[in-house]
């Protein structure tokens, strides 16, 4: 008999498993159907930093505009890494206003910058990802003049 009701509830928790597997909401999924829904226009997706020395203001900014019928909110922004970090607007953008995201960079690192920021909205397309790229060197160094016991002269 135990063996008879532990096979009928194996049974009866494989169906319950099976029917939350069919209703769960796809995580997958970033656009909204909502035909009000906000959207989010970049001026630019992509912000190129070029080369730049070690040290440099790592800071940029991605301007876009609510080109939606209903107020934007973005509940979320993240940087790839720690080395990236966002801030946005916590208050809602109405239709028709521009905004900025703002990315700083570490720019202690060298090396070449391929970064991206994930932003999470009420927007028609849910998850969006911006990106900064570039290359930071180490900062050139001017040539120290010496005079002939080895000392500094001033240039």
């Amino acid at each position: 008999m135990k063996k008879v009701l532990l096979s009928f509830g194996l049974v009866v928790c494989t169906i319950i498993g099976m029917q939350a597997q069919d209703t769960k909401v796809d995580a997958a999924a970033t656009t909204i159907d909502n035909p009000n829904a906000p959207v989010m226009t970049f001026e630019t997706e992509v912000i190129d930093y070029g080369t730049i020395e070690q040290g440099a203001d790592g800071v940029r900014e991605f301007v876009f505009t609510n080109t939606g019928k209903e107020p934007l909110i973005i509940s979320n922004s993240r940087g790839s890494c720690g080395c990236t970090v966002p801030t946005w607007p916590k208050e809602p953008i109405l239709p028709g206003e521009k905004s900025v995201i703002k990315v700083k960079y570490d720019t202690k690192r060298l090396g070449a910058i391929n970064k991206s920021v994930t932003i999470t909205s009420n927007a028609t397309e849910a998850t969006k990802v911006i990106r900064i790229k570039g290359n930071i060197i180490a900062p050139k160094t001017t040539p120290v003049k010496e005079n002939a016991t080895g000392a500094p002269v001033a240039n």
